[in-house]
């Protein structure tokens, strides 16, 4: 028999995306993800048994998601915008802060006074692993104890028109930013129910299950402990959960890669995951740039080790062997080239990195993320992440108007190479007009778990 799989497909992104552009995009987006390509399979591609399972469960899950598509998207008027603009253009619902001081005590208290006379509702910080993780967590929420106050550690913070280190940086929300919001730690990241316990908490907060709810009126935020390699198990169950978009990082400890730590309800957290769904007062948007270009040459996985993150083979060959002849260097500099070539899933011209880490015995490779048996990947150039950053705020702004607050999660490499470039702040200067937040990351979170990557939630 043929044709199931194309059926089984169409039936998926009718039932989720129900005629939303944006969303079939990510379901497709999280198909490939999952190494299934719905652009490979026709009326007359031959039903593989294996594929049809993992389909059957897909839609089973899937197929009651999305009742939002005909009353919310696409539907809001004209006015309805205008009365939102009108509404927020002359306050400043969304601030950011910094402190470098050396004590908790003092970071707190200069942080406290860049927020005077706001009425924060939530507070997201994102600190240096060189504060002590329960003094921080805890010192952070008594600053704020009226507030829901989360964040994690760092590799380096981004504020405002800065790129920051050995610091601590804010943002802070008030009633007409944000409407709810409830924050919910799984505390061991290995925990096969732990985002299932927290969508329960999350339905019983708000009312409604987090499975019906309007993908344009609820955005998550993740943050994951960065050393856990949990990313991809959790970001794959959240999106057979929900259309709702969950974008973050991986907390850091500038490089040490030794604990990675988050911070909530006063406490600090490790080997864990944060996950924040906000029910925001003013639209939002994602900005994913990863300043890579596709150079069209194939690097398919034929074998790999997928829970160690461990390519064997690309193209029948060993993987560092195969690599190696895409970039066209001798095997043994093929290290050298792991940031200017990167690999990718490339998806409608879109590039979902995937970075290498290191070489391992027999010519295997190993990645910062997770890489499927049978996927088709590409090998990648860096390109200029100043000019593709610009670019990509400029979009953002032009398609809404205006950017009214920003939370940039970057990734470490990125960092590494705007040091080495000596244009820090050439980058911090992006965000100089704009309330902004970020921190330097240990993998990226939106859609799937990438690598050398920022994801950046824009509220506008």
């Amino acid at each position: 028999m043929a044709g199931k799989i194309k059926e089984m497909i169409d039936f998926v992104l009718k039932q989720r995306a129900a005629g939303n552009p944006m969303l079939e995009k990510i379901i497709k987006t999280k198909m490939i993800l999952k190494g299934i390509n719905p652009g490979k399979f026709t009326p007359e591609s031959e039903d593989n048994p294996e594929i049809l399972q993992q389909l059957e469960g897909m839609s089973m899950e899937l197929g009651y998601l999305c009742p939002e598509a005909n009353s919310t998207i696409g539907s809001d008027s004209e006015e309805s915008d205008s009365s939102t603009c009108n509404k927020l253009v002359n306050r400043l619902d969304i601030v950011s802060a910094h402190s470098s001081k050396d004590d908790i005590d003092d970071v707190c208290s200069e942080i406290a006074k860049q927020f005077v006379l706001f009425d924060t509702k939530l507070v997201v910080f994102f600190a240096s692993s060189r504060y002590a993780p329960d003094e921080i967590s805890k010192k952070m929420q008594e600053t704020f104890p009226n507030a829901l106050v989360f964040g994690c550690s760092t590799a380096g913070e981004i504020v405002s028109g800065k790129m920051l280190n050995e610091s601590v940086v804010a943002m802070g929300f008030n009633n007409e930013s944000l409407l709810d919001a409830k924050i919910e730690v799984i505390e061991d990241t290995k925990d096969p129910e732990g985002v299932k316990k927290a969508f329960d908490s999350f339905a019983d907060h708000f009312g409604v299950a987090v499975a019906d709810m309007p993908s344009k009126e609820y955005v998550g935020i993740i943050l994951v402990d960065g050393l856990s390699s949990a990313e991809e198990g959790m970001m794959e169950t959240i999106g057979d959960s929900t259309n709702v978009v969950f974008i973050g990082g991986s907390a850091g400890d500038d490089v040490k890669f030794k604990s990675t730590y988050l911070y909530a309800n006063g406490k600090a957290y490790t080997n864990a995951a944060l996950l924040a769904l906000l029910k925001p007062g003013t639209d939002f948007a994602f900005i994913k740039t990863q300043s890579c270009r596709d150079l069209g040459k194939p690097l398919v996985v034929t074998k790999a080790d997928e829970a160690r993150r461990v390519v064997l083979e690309f193209n029948g060959k060993p993987a560092a062997t195969a690599y190696a002849e895409a970039v066209n260097c001798a095997a043994e500099d093929v290290t050298r080239h792991f940031t200017d070539n990167p690999v990718g899933l490339v998806i409608d011209g879109d590039p979902f990195v995937r970075t290498p880490q290191q070489i391992k015995d027999n010519g295997a490779m190993a990645f910062y993320c997770s890489v499927k048996e049978g996927m088709e990947l590409s090998l990648l150039e860096a390109t200029d992440i100043i000019e593709d950053t610009r670019n990509a705020l400029l979009q953002a702004q032009k398609e809404s108007g205006r950017i009214i607050g920003l939370i940039n999660f970057n990734c470490i490499m990125r960092k590494l190479e705007l040091e080495q470039g000596n244009v820090t702040q050439q980058y911090g200067d992006l965000f100089s007009s704009v309330p902004t937040v970020g921190f330097s990351t240990y993998g990226e979170q939106y859609i799937g778990h990438l690598n050398q990557t920022a994801t950046m939630l824009v509220f506008k």
